[in-house]
């Protein structure tokens, strides 16, 4: 069995309910919304995954609290609590909170996800690789922009999604062909 655990922000907790949906092979309502062919991916069988946990983190207080880091980077806005970094910044913190739910878990894939200003990060660790990107959509959490702000998390669900799935079919090559993404073998 592989354990899958996500600590995400902009992504609302939605890439964890999608695998969530593909491990079960749920059907109908209760099935994913962003998996159209998951056997397009490769043979990898699906029932062999499970999701530990789902967690959305939108706060500083959060990633101190539920995650257990001690001294997460400073955030350059604070809005209600939750944190807004830069691009960068939201690639090494994507990257914490990874980090902070695999060990809270000792789960097989950790997946961490934070946006701000910029097109967000995502982070998506294993054992052997340490995989980091963005969404596709560069937006700025304080302008409010209900429309672009959902771009943003679509593209950053998808992104994640295709990356997790190219992973568990062991596709690296087709995940270093995909736009802004760097991959580091441990």
């Amino acid at each position: 069995m592989i354990k899958i655990a996500t600590a995400e922000c902009f992504t609302h907790g939605k890439i964890g309910l999608e695998l969530h949906a593909l491990a079960q092979d749920y059907e109908g309502n209760f099935a994913g919304t962003y998996i159209e062919n998951p056997e397009k991916y490769g043979d990898f069988n699906y029932n062999k995954l499970s999701v530990t946990c789902s967690l959305f983190i939108p706060t500083i207080d959060a990633v101190k609290d539920i995650l257990k880091v001690e001294k997460p980077p400073e955030p350059d806005y604070l809005i209600k609590g939750i944190k807004v970094y830069d691009e960068s910044g939201d690639k090494k913190v994507s990257k914490v909170m990874a980090e902070a739910v695999m060990d809270l878990t000792s789960c097989d894939i950790a997946i961490g996800t934070t946006a701000g200003i910029g097109h967000g990060g995502i982070c998506i660790l294993t054992k052997d690789y340490e995989i980091i990107t963005t969404s596709d959509v560069y937006t700025d959490l304080r302008q409010k922009d209900s429309e672009e702000l959902y771009q943003r998390q679509l593209s950053g669900i998808k992104k994640a999604i295709d990356i997790t799935l190219l992973l568990l079919n062991e596709k690296i090559d087709e995940i270093n062909c995909l736009e802004n993404v760097e991959i580091i073998k441990k």
